[in-house]
């Protein structure tokens, strides 16, 4: 008998859902940064465990939205939480106090009815005496199924969830060839991996006034890949910034991504970014449609 079922990572921007989810699968399937809200959609990243099939959503940081990105992204963490067969609720533990994202959350599933296990992530940075009295914080807040203490980043006790959650997944046929790591296509992929640089080396606000998308995907005869992205940005000013001083910023950028592309694929890439002026695109129900997101969420 197979077993094969979803399991949503829910939590607070900057918990460490994307780092868990590629701790767990073994290889990156999700960007990650140390700016919140780096993740825009759902993520989906699989992992064999025995003869069980998980996958892993790796949903957006649920947060007080303000703008109608925010309450898509809001949304769509929702949306995969309601669809899955396990809900884990990934909290960084080494913050001082239990933060107000995290108890609107707790909140929210205890209104749902919904059943949840708790992952404290980040014990590294913290005191044993200090996760201790959270979890008991926590538990009188919430009655967790289960509660995990680990370091998605050093790979501390992760195996244990996986272990966990091959047993809690319901009896089914592979949904996923087993080999896949990821429903990722490798245009998305692409466009994720350089946007992922861009949020790492510009500063402020400006990556997130910017999308990344894949215009063209060649193969070539030699085995490797032609990847021409569009970076499109709201403001005419921030190409400047993006191009960098004869282009110096965006080519260190671009190198990086293109490096990563070629590990993660194991082939040669030719990577070519063109940085674009697009008015509104924050307001463009087609980047919405591309993502997942529900434009009138």
């Amino acid at each position: 008998m197979t077993k094969a079922g979803f399991v949503s990572l829910i939590g607070a921007p900057n918990a460490g859902k994307s780092t868990l989810m590629n701790t767990m699968i073994g290889q990156k399937v999700s960007i990650v940064t140390p700016k919140v809200q780096t993740t825009r959609s759902c993520i989906r990243g699989i992992a064999m465990e025995n003869e069980s099939q998980v996958i892993f959503v790796d949903t957006p940081g649920i947060f007080q939205p303000k703008r109608r990105l925010d309450r898509a992204m809001v949304s769509a963490a929702w949306q995969g939480a309601g669809d899955s067969d396990v809900i884990m609720l990934v909290h960084d533990v080494a913050r001082a106090q239990i933060d107000a994202d995290t108890l609107r959350i707790l909140d929210s599933i205890k209104e749902k009815q919904v059943k949840a296990a708790l992952i404290l992530n980040k014990i590294d940075l913290t005191t044993p005496e200090h996760v201790i009295k959270r979890t008991s914080a926590l538990s009188e807040l919430y009655d967790f199924t289960k509660i995990f203490m680990v370091s998605a980043e050093k790979a501390k006790g992760t195996d244990d969830i996986l272990a966990w959650l091959a047993e809690q997944m319901p009896d089914s046929p592979y949904l996923y060839d087993p080999d896949d790591l990821s429903d990722l296509p490798q245009r998305l992929l692409a466009a994720e991996i350089l946007r992922e640089k861009l949020f790492l080396n510009l500063h402020e606000e400006l990556p997130y006034q910017l999308t990344v998308e894949t215009e063209e995907w060649v193969e070539r005869d030699d085995g490797s890949a032609e990847v021409r992205c569009s970076i499109y940005v709201a403001r005419e000013g921030h190409r400047g910034i993006i191009l960098g001083k004869g282009g110096k910023t965006i080519g260190r950028i671009g190198k990086a991504a293109r490096q990563e592309l070629e590990t993660m694929l194991d082939r040669r890439v030719h990577l070519f970014t063109h940085v674009k002026f697009r008015k509104n695109w924050l307001d463009d129900p087609a980047r919405y449609r591309d993502w997942g997101l529900d434009f009138n969420a």
